[in-house]
């Protein structure tokens, strides 16, 4: 989490944790790290939010962190947009210097393992979120039968942390006047970064 204050949130307990759950659904996908015997290692994998004040998420069972993740404390990443902020954008001021926007969650907490029912579960609802958003028909579990899905099952082992500690970060420009956030997000549409852009508008 970004060390200023002015950078996180600042709304009601209930909206913070909206937003915060959207993002989770939004992007998707994130990072899972944690201690292992062998050193620090990171694992990136599609995320659920349960709504409830956990995230699911499954791994290969030959992954680095398969071994070592149940019953210790993890953290986990999720990243919005990020974009350069060039200091020609604020305008004639030659205190400006270059910097970085970007959002970003951290999630902190114990996990466990999911029995086979949760981890189907969850392969479910993550398949049928990531397929609402393609054309139809969409693809679901039951194209998997018999052999092959119990094979492809095995494979993989389902992970719930319960989040202890949400730390967000949504780096859009706040400690600038209007006038130079309006030049950042002039400029960053003109290089492309419309999502951040975007972003700023609706939260900056």
């Amino acid at each position: 989490m970004h060390p200023n204050p002015a950078f996180r949130l600042h709304g009601s307990p209930k909206d913070d944790r909206a937003l915060m759950e959207r993002l989770i659904t939004e992007v998707g996908f994130g990072m899972i790290f944690a201690a292992t015997p062998d050193g620090p290692r990171v694992a990136h994998v599609p995320l659920r939010s349960t709504g409830d004040g956990a995230v699911q998420f499954h791994l290969a069972r030959g992954n680095a962190l398969t071994g070592h993740l149940g019953g210790v404390n993890a953290l986990a990443v999720i990243n919005g947009p990020d974009a350069y902020v060039s200091p020609r954008w604020y305008g004639d001021d030659p205190s400006q210097v270059p910097t970085w926007n970007y959002v970003a969650l951290e999630l902190e907490g114990p996990v466990r393992r999911m029995q086979e029912d949760g981890l189907v579960d969850l392969l479910e609802a993550l398949s049928a979120r990531e397929e609402a958003r393609l054309p139809e028909p969409a693809w679901t579990m039951d194209k998997l039968e018999g052999d092959l899905r119990r094979r492809m099952l095995s494979a993989i082992v389902g992970f719930e942390m319960e989040v202890r500690a949400w730390r967000p970060t949504f780096k859009l420009s706040q400690n600038k006047n209007e006038a130079q956030r309006a030049g950042v997000i002039a400029g960053l549409e003109e290089s492309g970064a419309r999502a951040m852009a975007e972003m700023m508008r609706g939260l900056g």
